[in-house]
């Protein structure tokens, strides 16, 4: 059922995670698309808006790694009319803010895109972008087409550096591939830089995270490992605390032990959950086109021709059922992992993250089977037939 954008609501709920704890029964209170209060008990627990008995109401999901979904890849479709239907795709499943993520393309797709950032963040659920590449190490590209892989010229950066001012945005680099002055060019911008794709030695990270990079893109897919006398990237990545670190929690880019360890050494405050999701989520197709290369779907994953993974067949709600279940962590932890932590990175973390008075309303609320059963942005929000939302 959908509710309109009245100027307030009210939400009731069994159980609310806060940001930080596990509590309820409890209602949420919002007013002009921001938590006006919250307040617990029994007696409280009356809304205009009531969650099925059994769901849990949370901060909403925040995925800062986004290609494509619905059946759209951004690259094919840099537009307001793409956009909408990637974010659309995620939202039924929790995501309530994203970076859609361009990955490595063309000038004039970069510039197609920057056309159109600043009327995209209008969208609800569009944070800012993510523009993976094109300064990546051939050595690592991954999926990336080789051809277009480049440091970026005067064209390149001036369209990569529009997105500065576009909400809060971000570029994935090699930092061992561009000069340090690039760098400092982009974040002097307002981009966040994150480094991936990379065949970093650890020096080289430790010297970039110096200069303000403070990102990792999808830790230990696409990057230097960790061995015995050179930490590279990987290793950079575990050890640094001034470094988050996104992880593709799908059981199948990163193995369950790798997963832990990465638990271990960077915490709830330093790991995000992201999807890497390709356009087939929030789909029931088993292929799409690529830059010119046909990449499959089977039993959950992605490939190219050559049997290169291509992106994650993944959503955010799945990504924290799969991390309860994978790292044998506690929902909590998770939760915090899929918003609370992506928000910090983003600079967002007195606007997102928490239930908390003067935060956004962005919320979801999930089953404990992990189904979505509402979510809400800015307050505006709705809860799906599958929640038999009643209205007190």
């Amino acid at each position: 059922m959908g509710h309109a954008g009245s100027s307030s609501l009210t939400i009731a709920a069994q159980h609310i995670f806060d940001g930080a704890e596990m509590r309820g029964p409890g209602s949420v209170r919002i007013s002009q698309g921001r938590i006006e209060s919250i307040a617990f008990g029994e007696a409280e627990a009356r809304g205009s808006i009531r969650a099925p008995a059994d769901a849990i109401l949370a901060p909403g999901f925040i995925d800062i790694q986004v290609n494509g979904g619905g059946g759209v890849l951004l690259n094919d479709q840099p537009t307001e009319a793409g956009v909408r239907r990637i974010v659309e795709a995620h939202r039924k499943e929790g995501t309530t803010g994203c970076l859609p993520t361009l990955t490595t393309d063309r000038s004039e797709v970069i510039e197609r895109l920057a056309a159109v950032a600043q009327p995209c963040l209008k969208i609800p659920g569009v944070l800012g972008f993510h523009l993976e590449g094109p300064a990546l190490n051939r050595s690592r590209k991954g999926i990336h087409p080789e051809a277009e892989i480049r440091v970026p010229d005067r064209r390149d950066l001036a369209a990569i550096k529009s997105f500065g001012g576009r909400g809060r945005s971000m570029v994935t680099l090699a930092p061992e591939c561009v000069p340090a002055s690039m760098i400092d060019e982009l974040i002097g911008a307002g981009l966040r830089i994150a480094a991936g794709h990379s065949d970093a030695t650890a020096a080289e990270i430790g010297q970039a995270v110096d200069r303000g990079v403070s990102g990792v893109t999808h830790l230990f897919n696409a990057m230097s490992q960790l061995n015995a006398r050179e930490p590279g990237l990987v290793g950079a990545a575990l050890e640094d605390d001034r470094l988050f670190a996104g992880i593709i929690c799908d059981g199948i880019h990163v193995d369950r032990a790798g997963l832990r360890v990465a638990f271990r050494c960077k915490g709830r405050d330093r790991l995000m959950l992201v999807t890497d999701a390709m356009p087939l989520a929030g789909t029931n197709d088993r292929q799409f086109m690529l830059q010119g290369r046909q990449i499959t779907l089977h039993e959950n994953r992605l490939t190219g021709p050559d049997g290169t993974l291509a992106g994650a067949h993944l959503t955010m709600i799945e990504a924290v059922r799969n991390a309860v279940a994978l790292l044998g962590i506690s929902l909590v932890d998770a939760l915090i992992m899929a918003s609370r932590t992506p928000a910090a990175f983003l600079g967002l973390a007195s606007e997102l993250g928490r239930i908390a008075p003067g935060y956004r309303a962005d919320l979801v609320a999930f089953n404990p089977n992990f189904e979505v059963v509402g979510t809400w942005i800015g307050g505006v929000g709705s809860m799906g037939e599958a929640s038999e939302a009643s209205r007190g």
